[in-house]
Protein backbone atom coordinates (compact mmCIF):
# COMPACT_ATOMS: atom_id res chain seq x y z
CA UNK A 1 0.00 0.00 0.00
CA UNK A 2 1.49 3.33 -1.10
CA UNK A 3 0.43 6.71 0.89
CA UNK A 4 1.47 9.93 -0.07
CA UNK A 5 1.69 12.82 2.08
CA UNK A 6 3.15 16.60 2.04
CA UNK A 7 3.52 20.00 3.96
CA UNK A 8 0.92 22.35 2.58
CA UNK A 9 2.88 24.44 0.31
CA UNK A 10 3.78 20.87 -1.50
CA UNK A 11 7.38 21.98 -1.66
CA UNK A 12 8.07 18.73 0.62
CA UNK A 13 5.79 15.71 -0.94
CA UNK A 14 6.72 11.75 -0.38
CA UNK A 15 5.02 8.51 -0.12
CA UNK A 16 5.27 5.67 2.47
CA UNK A 17 5.33 2.19 1.10
CA UNK A 18 4.22 -0.48 3.88
CA UNK A 19 1.78 -0.38 6.76
CA UNK A 20 1.55 2.02 9.08
CA UNK A 21 2.11 2.00 13.40
CA UNK A 22 -0.43 3.24 15.43
CA UNK A 23 -0.63 6.74 16.02
CA UNK A 24 0.54 8.25 19.32
CA UNK A 25 0.25 11.66 20.67
CA UNK A 26 2.42 13.14 22.12
CA UNK A 27 2.87 16.03 24.55
CA UNK A 28 6.40 16.84 25.20
CA UNK A 29 7.07 20.50 24.83
CA UNK A 30 9.29 20.14 22.04
CA UNK A 31 6.64 18.92 20.05
CA UNK A 32 3.83 21.24 21.44
CA UNK A 33 6.71 24.43 20.45
CA UNK A 34 7.35 22.87 17.18
CA UNK A 35 3.84 21.64 16.03
CA UNK A 36 1.25 24.00 18.15
CA UNK A 37 -0.43 21.55 19.73
CA UNK A 38 0.69 18.16 21.03
CA UNK A 39 1.88 16.13 18.04
CA UNK A 40 -0.01 12.78 16.29
CA UNK A 41 2.38 10.50 14.40
CA UNK A 42 2.65 7.50 12.54
CA UNK A 43 6.43 5.60 12.33
CA UNK A 44 7.99 3.36 9.59
CA UNK A 45 11.15 1.93 8.84
CA UNK A 46 12.68 5.07 7.41
CA UNK A 47 13.74 2.73 4.65
CA UNK A 48 10.12 2.88 3.55
CA UNK A 49 9.36 6.78 3.23
CA UNK A 50 10.82 8.29 0.31
CA UNK A 51 11.31 11.90 -0.91
CA UNK A 52 9.32 12.48 -4.01
CA UNK A 53 10.18 16.51 -3.57
CA UNK A 54 12.38 17.83 -0.74
CA UNK A 55 13.28 21.53 -2.09
CA UNK A 56 11.73 22.54 1.01
CA UNK A 57 12.72 20.17 3.80
CA UNK A 58 14.97 21.48 6.57
CA UNK A 59 16.06 19.34 8.94
CA UNK A 60 16.24 20.57 12.64
CA UNK A 61 18.67 18.85 15.74
CA UNK A 62 15.92 19.39 18.49
CA UNK A 63 18.39 17.25 20.59
CA UNK A 64 21.32 15.31 21.44
CA UNK A 65 19.20 12.40 20.39
CA UNK A 66 16.97 13.51 17.51
CA UNK A 67 16.57 15.68 14.61
CA UNK A 68 13.06 16.72 12.84
CA UNK A 69 12.16 17.86 9.47
CA UNK A 70 10.11 20.52 8.74
CA UNK A 71 9.51 22.96 5.56
CA UNK A 72 11.33 25.78 4.94
CA UNK A 73 8.05 27.34 3.30
CA UNK A 74 5.38 26.49 4.91
CA UNK A 75 6.92 25.95 8.56
CA UNK A 76 4.83 22.43 8.59
CA UNK A 77 6.24 20.02 11.00
CA UNK A 78 6.62 16.78 9.10
CA UNK A 79 8.80 13.89 10.42
CA UNK A 80 11.20 13.33 13.65
CA UNK A 81 13.98 10.68 13.39
CA UNK A 82 15.63 9.72 16.53
CA UNK A 83 19.43 8.81 16.27
CA UNK A 84 20.31 5.24 15.13
CA UNK A 85 16.85 3.65 14.96
CA UNK A 86 15.89 3.46 11.85
CA UNK A 87 12.48 4.53 12.02
CA UNK A 88 10.63 8.09 10.78
CA UNK A 89 7.83 9.30 12.78
CA UNK A 90 5.89 11.12 10.69
CA UNK A 91 3.11 13.59 11.02
CA UNK A 92 -0.37 11.64 10.75
CA UNK A 93 -1.97 14.84 9.62
CA UNK A 94 0.44 15.49 6.31
CA UNK A 95 -0.82 12.35 5.17
CA UNK A 96 -3.42 12.34 2.33
CA UNK A 97 -6.37 10.21 1.34
CA UNK A 98 -5.19 8.31 4.19
CA UNK A 99 -7.61 5.08 3.89
CA UNK A 100 -10.07 3.95 6.66
CA UNK A 101 -8.40 1.77 9.62
CA UNK A 102 -4.64 2.60 8.32
CA UNK A 103 -3.63 4.16 11.62
CA UNK A 104 -5.38 5.33 14.51
CA UNK A 105 -4.36 7.61 17.93
CA UNK A 106 -3.58 4.70 20.52
CA UNK A 107 -2.10 6.51 23.40
CA UNK A 108 -1.10 9.92 25.11
CA UNK A 109 2.83 9.85 25.56
CA UNK A 110 4.92 12.35 27.17
CA UNK A 111 1.62 13.90 29.70
CA UNK A 112 4.25 14.88 31.94
CA UNK A 113 4.88 17.82 29.89
CA UNK A 114 1.11 18.57 28.63
CA UNK A 115 0.60 21.99 28.54
CA UNK A 116 -2.22 23.45 31.30
CA UNK A 117 -4.55 24.86 29.01
CA UNK A 118 -6.32 21.31 27.44
CA UNK A 119 -7.18 18.10 28.79
CA UNK A 120 -7.22 14.86 27.50
CA UNK A 121 -10.46 12.96 28.40
CA UNK A 122 -10.51 10.84 24.88
CA UNK A 123 -10.02 7.25 27.45
CA UNK A 124 -6.80 6.37 25.77
CA UNK A 125 -3.81 4.93 27.85
CA UNK A 126 -1.75 7.72 29.02
CA UNK A 127 1.91 7.82 29.81
CA UNK A 128 4.45 10.21 31.81
CA UNK A 129 6.77 9.55 29.27
CA UNK A 130 7.58 7.66 26.62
Amino acid sequence: MEIRGSCECGEVTFSINGPLSATFACHCSQCRKTSGHYWAATEVPSTHLRLIKDSGLKWYRSSDQARRGFCVGCGSSLFWEADGEGTTAIGTGTLDDLPNGATTVVKHIFMANKGTYYDVADGLPQSESW
